[in-house]
């Protein structure tokens, strides 16, 4: 028997479920809409498991969706073997498809390539991001330096005219790369 100095147990929550409940309970969002987008390079590992049962399992607890949508931005690494693979095994995990809480599946990150684009025009026109031409190893130097990238100031229109050509395919893979200015 309780007294009245104890407390009832409660369900555990946790930052993420606890911001998902405000937000639908004060209407600044009317439906949760949850995704898992894995590149299909490769077999699922642990870490997968993990996002899968959390954005699967949100949209199920608060009467939402989720999309699997393939990141498939990187075609010489992908394969349709490991699609079929990766269904199988978020189907597997969150119990089969029956289920209103899934939403289409799946979807690919390459239809949506040319607003994509559009969408990086439109920062690098605004200052927002540029092309850096830094190999990843200098990147992660730079970073670890806590140093600008040498590129980060280029010009825009510059910027603008490296990224169209990267589109067009002039320059070998990660040559050079879209970066955010945050």
């Amino acid at each position: 028997m309780t007294t009245p100095d104890e407390k009832t147990p409660t369900a555990p929550s946790d930052f993420i479920r606890d911001v998902v409940a405000e937000d639908l309970r004060t209407g600044k969002h009317q439906k949760i809409c949850t995704r898992f987008p894995p590149e299909p390079n490769g077999y699922l590992h642990i870490g997968h498991a993990k996002s899968i049962c959390l954005n699967f399992g949100i949209a199920r607890e608060f009467g939402g969706i989720c999309n699997v949508r393939m990141d498939d931005t990187n075609p010489t690494k992908e394969e349709t073997e490991y699609v079929d693979s990766i269904m199988l095994d978020v189907k597997w995990l969150i119990g089969g498809w029956a289920d209103e809480h899934v939403g289409r599946a799946p979807g690919y990150a390459s239809d949506y390539f040319d607003q994509l684009y559009e969408f990086a025009t439109a920062l690098v026109g605004k200052g927002k991001a540029y092309i850096c031409d830094m190999t990843p190893e200098e990147t992660d130097e730079y970073r670890r330096l806590g140093k600008e990238s040498p590129f980060r100031n280029r010009v825009t229109q510059e910027s603008l005219d490296l990224l169209a050509r990267m589109k067009a395919g002039e320059f070998p893979d990660g040559a050079r790369t879209l970066r955010a200015k945050i």
